[in-house]
């Protein structure tokens, strides 16, 4: 049996990062969650923490029949899916020269596609629910660009093309489309990055936490009459 309780909320990349954080933020307002990372130790390890009643399932976005499988088994589990954040995102970075082909790929199909075939797999639901919210997560490389992300940087550009075209493709459905783009954020993903220097270049003076990233995702996913937009998170970084 399906208890009616908060909405029913995905978040693809959910194990960590920006992802957890969204996921942190939506279990605290009462959703129900499905973590969906390619790792279901660390999917599941996160569901946990985040209390009872929330799904872990393992998904690898840039393969149509997980996308549909992890649908199928959160309709199930779940119930009919009314928000979706798609947070799951690589980056192989380096000049375009000395980039292979195979990670041009996995970056296009990681980020892009996998956006793409999740939204696919969501909207289905949500016209049929007659209603949903849907976040992806950008960047702000996808904006301005940056020398040694090329690849990267078209993928998030392409979300940005990407959601807004959705965004009026499913406006009549009452199905809501946006995009967040982060800069300089404390995550696995930017470890290695040599912070003192970047933080000059911010006119914030730091480096973002994912709960600050979280509290604009969320911000879209609950704001009824904003679709097609970028909200850009990153302590000024754009204004430089």
């Amino acid at each position: 049996i399906i208890l009616k309780m908060g909405k029913v909320c995905a978040v693809f990349g959910g194990s960590r990062g920006i992802g957890r954080a969204v996921a942190e933020l939506l279990a605290q307002k009462g959703c129900r969650l499905a973590i969906l990372a390619r790792n279901l130790d660390t999917a599941q390890s996160t569901a946990r923490h985040l209390g009872a009643g929330h799904l872990a399932l393992s998904c690898d976005v840039s393969s149509e029949q997980e996308v549909q499988k992890a649908f199928e088994e959160m309709q199930r589990n779940l119930g009919p899916i009314n928000y979706l954040v798609n947070a799951a995102g690589i980056n192989r970075d380096g000049l375009l020269l000395r980039t292979k082909t195979e990670d041009m790929i996995a970056q296009i199909h990681t980020n892009l596609l996998g956006t793409m075939l999740t939204c696919k797999a969501a909207l289905k639901v949500m016209i049929q629910q007659q209603g949903g919210a849907i976040v992806n997560i950008g960047n702000i490389v996808g904006l301005k660009g940056n020398s040694g992300q090329s690849v990267y940087s078209a993928t998030k550009a392409g979300l940005v093309g990407f959601s807004r075209s959705l965004a009026k493709e499913v406006a009549k459905k009452q199905v809501r489309v946006n995009v967040v783009a982060p800069g300089f954020i404390h995550t696995e993903m930017t470890a290695h990055l040599e912070e003192d220097q970047l933080k000059k270049a911010i006119p914030l003076g730091r480096f973002g936490e994912p709960h600050e990233v979280a509290q604009a995702v969320v911000f879209l996913l609950e704001s009824p009459y904003i679709t097609g937009s970028v909200l850009v998170v990153d302590g000024g970084l754009q204004l430089m």
